[in-house]
């Protein structure tokens, strides 16, 4: 009678052997068949272009998402009176950091800290205490929300519609994002390009 220790030795060294056989097989059709390589190179290339594809699809879809949240936030509109101001303010600044906790909220954390940002009386100092205390991802979408908002002022006699492109560079100092909207697809994908470097 056969052990089942013994049956399962052979098939596990039965299966490791096919692996390892088809290793050795993928490996000299690599090295000898020039169809087989320019076959690889021909998959990874097409390959990397629909990675690419989807990166730039991606691209247009968060500046639509941010531009249509801006866009909503100003159709609702924003208090005028002091008071009001001030609680819409501490309300949406809590709401933000709450939100900010989450890393699936972004987009609405970013909006929170905007919609608090537009009532504000001096917007360029809150942008510099968000600098410090509010996390990057969150950040990077704020900063494109500021960027397309033509109508905030930021205090100081700069405002983001006097500036041809307005630049916020990674943490990491790698690359840069290009807050102006791109006008044609091909802008995109050298976006997309530029980040991905």
């Amino acid at each position: 009678m056969v052990q089942p220790s013994t049956v399962l030795t052979i098939s596990a060294a039965t299966a490791a052997t096919g692996i390892l056989a088809y290793a050795i097989y993928f490996d000299y059709q690599r090295r000898a068949d020039p169809n087989f390589r320019r076959n690889l190179r021909r998959e990874e290339r097409r390959q990397a272009r629909a990675e690419k594809e989807e990166a730039v699809a991606q691209t247009k879809q968060k500046r639509k998402d941010i531009q249509r949240a801006v866009d909503q936030a100003t159709e609702e509109g924003f208090p005028t009176g002091v008071n009001e101001k001030e609680q819409f303010f501490m309300d949406h600044v809590q709401k933000g950091e709450l939100l900010a906790a989450d890393p699936s909220n972004t987009m609405e954390a970013a909006l929170a800290f905007y919609k608090a940002l537009k009532v504000y009386p001096t917007p360029g100092d809150l942008i510099s205490i968000y600098d410090k205390t509010v996390d990057k991802r969150v950040l990077d979408v704020l900063a494109e929300m500021i960027a397309y908002d033509k109508n905030l002022d930021l205090g100081g006699g700069i405002n983001l519609s006097d500036l041809p492109s307005a630049e916020w560079a990674n943490s990491d100092g790698y690359g840069t994002i290009d807050w102006d909207p791109p006008s044609s697809e091909d802008e995109v994908e050298d976006e997309v390009e530029d980040e991905v470097d």
